[in-house]
């Protein structure tokens, strides 16, 4: 049952500066898109791997979404249209891959401070500057989603206004700063900086799963999904287009390369300000994201596949314990692999490719078993439509998948490691079912 209150919940503009944080949280990222492709390329990229990947994920969420607007969002989905045992799965891939996300953006959050402050990365510091990131999201959080959603509308404006005077600074230097990165080389790998454009275009799905707290959703996601995806394609490609123009060689970016560029056009205060954007960025993305994951669990707590305690909410609607649990168990992994983590690209591919792949056969599921299902919004194309949807994203992943197969994580193959997750997933359902059949037997006579 719904106990949030509607004055607290999202309406249209929080709900997109949350996703635009869930999704891309900002042109800080695709450095490397630029480096492995070059310009003309790069703008392709951007351009179509949203038509390809983004689109169909986003009429996705918008049907769906539109017509079970339910908290849990894409669990409750898969789970109405092909059971408790493939619900669990779904839920349970986006937790565990949720484990190393939201350990990786504090660890990016931990680096940029330390181009402000080298002790940042150093010894303990690191680990207890990530740590405390992730509990002032956890403790943001549970002032509820509305919060959470107006907060991200500020932390975006602060977070782009550095690129607003970046363009500006670009403007008036066009064609001058070839000279200024001519010792700059250069490489081609388009492959790469597709998958890498898939990262920053990924995560749609994650502004479901609290339908619940968001006004009118059966209207409000659609224009969510559409107005979202305008605005990271225009924050990617207005910044590197009007750069572009100052002939700023394609070799000289590299992950983190925004705050150089930005020294070049305007001074060391605007490479700061970059630095102190990457902050904002990271911090958004990871409080958002604690949103979107905590409300899984309370969604599974509902069904009977957690403990019950898991589904506890304030009155601003918050599961408060689930939030908790969650940010005590990502800090967790802050504490065992430290701030040194790379981004596992392999494993977030299949790990979350998979619970995706999941919500895109949910969707036809839905339309051939509920075909009477009051849907405000569709897929265009009728049921052909819905299939084809999954096509695009399909084939990216399966090229990503092949690209990356040999990501290591120390000794261990990511895919053998992503096998293992996936495997747990399975055994944890049944070891639940168990339990659950177990605490439901009365007790024998005596």
């Amino acid at each position: 049952m719904n106990h949030t209150n509607s004055s607290r919940k999202l309406t249209v503009l929080p709900l997109v500066a949350a996703t635009y944080f869930m999704v891309s949280g900002g042109p800080s990222g695709i450095e490397e898109i630029i480096q492995d492709s070059g310009y003309k390329l790069a703008m392709i990229i951007f351009l179509a791997t949203p038509l390809i990947w983004s689109l169909p994920t986003s009429l996705m969420v918008g049907e769906l979404s539109a017509a079970i607007p339910a908290e849990g969002g894409f669990y409750i989905w898969v789970r109405r249209a092909m059971g408790r045992f493939w619900g669990f799965q779904e839920a349970w891939l986006s937790l565990a891959a949720s484990l190393f996300d939201m350990a990786s953006y504090p660890a990016l959050f931990v680096l940029s401070l330390a181009q402000l402050w080298p002790p940042a990365n150093q010894g303990y510091h690191g680990i207890l500057i990530a740590s405390g990131m992730i509990l002032a999201c956890v403790a943001w959080n549970l002032f509820g989603a509305r919060a959470v959603g107006n907060g991200s509308v500020l932390l975006g404006a602060l977070l782009l206004s550095p690129f607003v005077v970046i363009i500006g600074f670009a403007i008036f230097h066009r064609g001058s700063l070839h000279e200024a990165t001519a010792t700059a080389g250069s490489h081609q790998d388009w492959l790469t900086a597709v998958i890498v454009a898939m990262w920053n275009y990924m995560g749609w799905d994650n502004a479901s799963t609290i339908a619940g707290e968001v006004e009118n959703p059966q209207k409000t996601y659609p224009k969510v999904m559409m107005l979202a995806l305008v605005a990271i394609v225009l924050s990617y490609v207005i910044p590197v287009g009007i750069i572009w123009t100052t002939h700023i060689q394609s070799g000289f970016w590299s992950q983190g390369s925004w705050s150089q560029i930005a020294s070049l056009l305007g001074g060391p205060w605007l490479g700061f300000a970059l630095v102190v954007g990457s902050m904002i960025s990271t911090f958004g993305i990871v409080n958002s994201l604690t949103m979107s994951y905590s409300r899984l669990p309370a969604a599974m707590a509902e069904d009977g596949d957690l403990p019950r305690f898991f589904a506890r909410k304030l009155k601003s609607g918050t599961p408060w314990v689930s939030v908790m649990v969650c940010g005590l168990a990502w800090t967790a992994v802050v504490f065992a692999l430290g701030t040194n983590l790379d981004r596992l690209l392999l494993l977030d591919i299949l790990l979350y490719g998979s619970s995706l792949l999941l919500e895109f056969v949910a969707l036809v599921v839905l339309r051939i078993r509920e075909p009477l299902l009051h849907r405000p919004f569709r897929v265009p194309g009728g049921l052909l439509g819905a299939i084809l949807a999954g096509v695009g994203p399909t084939i990216l992943l399966v090229a990503a998948f092949v690209k990356n197969r040999e990501e290591r994580l120390g000794n261990i193959s990511t895919l053998t490691l992503g096998a293992i997750f996936i495997a747990a997933g399975v055994v944890l359902y049944f070891l639940v079912v168990w339990l659950v059949k177990r605490r439901s037997q009365p007790a024998a006579a005596v």
